[in-house]
């Protein structure tokens, strides 16, 4: 479907600070309330540092298995961390063209639920002493944010979103590369957020999985109904929103919805069973959605796994 080209701020600290100081009172102030001021049933991670390695025994994390070291010693053996109070995390964020999309009166882009999400989970981490990093990925990744904490580093990152410029088309996103350099460059133990809509060629699976097993991964899904609800108003032209392909499709015929429904139901099976086989939780975020109810509804159901 046809991208929407987003209606974004201009981009100056200006701007930063205003959406900043409305995040902080329309949706922080309400999270407080919702959280009870625990941020922290967010994330199961903290920071940590290594410390020893021992035998695995039973009750052990198998994500915490040196397999070098059990190679050599022909007996499984694990890293054991010292916990430090400081979390740093990463956001790899996906600006490519699908993002950039948005429709019904009730909805935003895509792109602004990322900026207002990121403005979000920085702000509790920052005022709390932890440290926030980003990547910037549309065909490549365009940029890295070092990871710093204040509250002058989140508006610096919300400047740095809001004037990402809009690409009109693309190559289909491949996010294979966004994650092999969070792989190669992120060495100490962190809590990252792959923010996408997760419209993309095959091939990041098996690395979404190994960046789990270094990190405490959180995945973070952004769509909008119409992607998903095909309405019947008869002949039109779809785009695609990422290569710029143009289709013509009558949007009544019974055949065409029947395989538009198969292909969309095939994707979601897909994506379900990957982040699934990573062993990496799901925060689904629609367009229509409220963030505030979505971010503490995440927080509960972890909390319940937790248990």
């Amino acid at each position: 479907m046809s991208a929407l080209l987003p209606d974004l701020p201009q981009a100056d600290p200006r701007a930063a600070e205003r959406v900043l100081q409305r995040l902080d009172w329309q949706v922080i102030r309400r999270l407080d309330g919702l959280l009870q001021g625990d941020y922290r049933t967010l994330f199961y991670g903290y920071g940590v540092d290594f410390a020893d390695l021992r035998e695995y025994q039973p009750q052990d994390d198998v994500r915490y298995i040196d397999w070098n070291v059990t190679a050599r010693m022909d007996a499984p053996y694990i890293r054991q961390y010292v916990e430090d109070r400081e979390i740093t995390a990463w956001f790899l964020l996906d600006f490519s063209p699908s993002v950039d999309f948005g429709t019904t009166r009730q909805s935003r882009l895509k792109r602004s639920v990322l900026i207002d999400l990121v403005g979000t989970l920085a702000r509790l981490l920052t005022r709390h002493g932890n440290r926030v990093g980003a990547m910037l990925y549309t065909t490549q990744v365009e940029r890295m944010i070092p990871a710093r904490g204040g509250r002058l580093h989140t508006l610096r990152l919300l400047h740095e979103l809001m004037r990402q410029p809009p690409l009109s088309h693309a190559p289909l996103t491949d996010l294979a590369p966004l994650l092999r350099t969070a792989l190669n460059s992120i060495h100490r133990r962190a809590l990252i957020l792959i923010i996408s809509d997760f419209i993309c060629a095959p091939g990041w699976e098996r690395l979404l999985g190994q960046l789990n097993r270094r990190h405490e991964v959180i995945a973070v899904r952004l769509w909008d109904r119409s992607e998903r609800e095909l309405p019947e108003i008869g002949p039109l032209i779809l785009e695609d929103a990422e290569t710029g392909e143009q289709v013509y499709v009558d949007t009544r015929d019974r055949a065409f919805r029947a395989h538009f429904a198969a292909a969309i139901e095939q994707h979601e099976r897909h994506l379900g069973a990957t982040f699934k086989r990573a062993g990496v939780d799901v925060l689904s975020l629609s367009t229509e959605d409220d963030l505030v109810h979505a971010i503490a509804q995440f927080a509960a159901a972890r909390e319940q796994r937790r248990r």
